[in-house]
């Protein structure tokens, strides 16, 4: 079985370089949220799967995000969050920002890299539930 799962997280090179362990953080968060969101029914139809992905960026790349052309509009979530829905596809590509004050919090207690980014991937996709009529996790 090589099916690509419904919930992707992709992690930006300056993150990972500012925070080593990010990785393991979030291949643990990619399990968790599939799992979460498969037994909360957002899979219900097998032929009309939602493919999400997450886009973890610092501020810098997410303004860059911001401000590129996509085929999409954009649905501002947040101010770090912004999400282009491509509801013919059933794509959601959804950038979120790591601010600079979470930056030098995670700095200052590495202890609170796995619960800061578990609050926002999680605060993510309940809006994404929101907007979509789904229930949220």
């Amino acid at each position: 079985m090589n099916d690509e799962l419904p919930i992707s997280i992709h992690v930006s090179q300056e993150l990972l370089t500012l925070f080593p362990k990010l990785n393991s953080v979030i291949n643990k968060l990619s399990a968790q949220l599939n799992f979460q969101t498969l037994t909360a029914a957002w899979y219900g139809d097998e032929d009309n799967i939602l493919t999400i992905t997450l886009y973890l960026e610092l501020q810098a790349g997410f303004a860059i995000q911001q401000n590129k052309e996509h085929t999409v509009a954009a649905t501002d979530f947040a101010d770090d969050v912004i999400c282009y829905m491509d509801m013919d596809r059933q794509v959601i590509d959804c950038y979120v920002a790591i601010t600079d004050s979470e930056v030098a919090l995670i700095d200052q207690h590495q202890q609170l890299l796995s619960g800061l980014m578990d609050k926002k991937l999680h605060k993510t996709l309940n809006l994404i539930a929101v907007e979509q009529s789904l229930t949220e996790i």
